[in-house]
C-alpha cells in the first residue's frame, strides 16, 4: 500500500511540474476583455514574458516586455515565484524517485529512503504553494483592475494560463500530501542486552582480634 501511494504521489508531482512549466511559458495569463476590444476579430493577451495579438486569420504577433525595472511589482514577483517553484519541483522529483521503496540505491536503508520520500513530499507542497500564490496574486490584480471604476487602462479577463497554474498547484499539493502520508516512522529496534555472568569467588576479609601483637587474617 505504501509503495503504491508513493508511486502515485510521484506521478502527480511529475504531471504538476509539467503543468507548471507550461503555465510559466504561457502567454495567456490574461486576455483583453471583449468590452474593450475595438474589433471582435482581434484578440490581445499577455503572459509573464510578452504581450501578443492575434487576428481571425490566425496570424499572431508577440513582443517581449522591453523593460524589467519598469514592470509592475506583482508581475516581477510572479516571475520569481514561478521560476523558484519549477526549481523546487525538479529537486523534489529527483529526491522522491531516489526514496521510493521500489528503487534500489546501493545499501541505502529503508529509514533513509523514507526520509527522502518525506523530504520530496514537503518540497512538492512548497512548490505547489508557491505556484498557487503567484497565480492567485496575478488573478487578483486582474479582477481588481477589471472592477475598479477609476482604472484608466485596458481591462483584461482571466486567461487559460491561470487555470493551468491552479491545476498544477492542486496536483503538486495532492502529490506531496500522498508522499508525506506514505512515510511511516520505523519502530525502534528493541535493545538486547547480553549479560556475561561469571561466577567468581569473592574474598571477604575479616579483621581478627589482635593477640600478643600478632595479626591474623581469615580468608573466606
Amino acid at each position: 500500500m505504501g509503495a503504491g501511494l508513493q508511486v502515485v504521489g510521484v506521478l502527480l508531482g511529475v504531471v504538476s511540474w509539467c503543468l507548471q512549466s507550461s503555465c510559466t511559458s504561457s502567454q495567456v495569463w490574461r486576455t483583453r476583455s471583449q468590452m474593450e476590444s475595438v474589433s471582435s476579430s482581434q484578440r490581445q493577451f499577455e503572459g509573464l514574458w510578452m504581450s501578443c495579438a492575434s487576428t481571425s486569420l490566425g496570424s499572431i504577433q508577440c513582443s517581449r516586455f522591453r523593460t524589467l525595472l519598469g514592470l509592475p511589482v506583482h508581475l516581477q514577483t510572479c516571475r520569481a515565484l514561478m521560476i523558484l517553484s519549477l526549481l523546487i519541483g525538479l529537486v523534489s522529483i529527483l529526491v522522491s524517485v531516489l526514496g521510493l521503496k521500489c528503487t534500489r540505491l546501493g545499501r541505502t536503508s529503508e529509514q533513509v529512503k523514507g526520509q527522502l520520500v518525506l523530504s520530496g513530499g514537503v518540497l512538492f507542497l512548497l512548490s505547489g504553494v508557491l505556484t498557487l500564490i503567484a497565480v492567485s496574486w496575478y488573478a487578483g490584480r486582474v479582477i481588481q483592475d477589471f472592477y475598479d471604476p477609476m482604472y484608466g487602462g485596458v481591462r483584461y479577463e482571466l486567461g487559460t494560463g491561470l487555470y493551468v497554474g491552479w491545476a498544477a498547484s492542486s496536483l503538486a499539493i495532492l502529490g506531496g500530501s500522498m508522499l508525506c502520508c506514505s512515510y511511516t516512522k520505523p519502530p525502534h529496534a528493541a535493545r538486547h542486552f547480553s549479560y556475561n555472568l561469571r561466577s567468581q569467588g569473592q574474598n571477604i576479609y575479616r579483621a581478627a582480634s589482635v593477640l600478643d601483637g600478632d595479626s591474623s587474617k581469615v580468608y573466606v
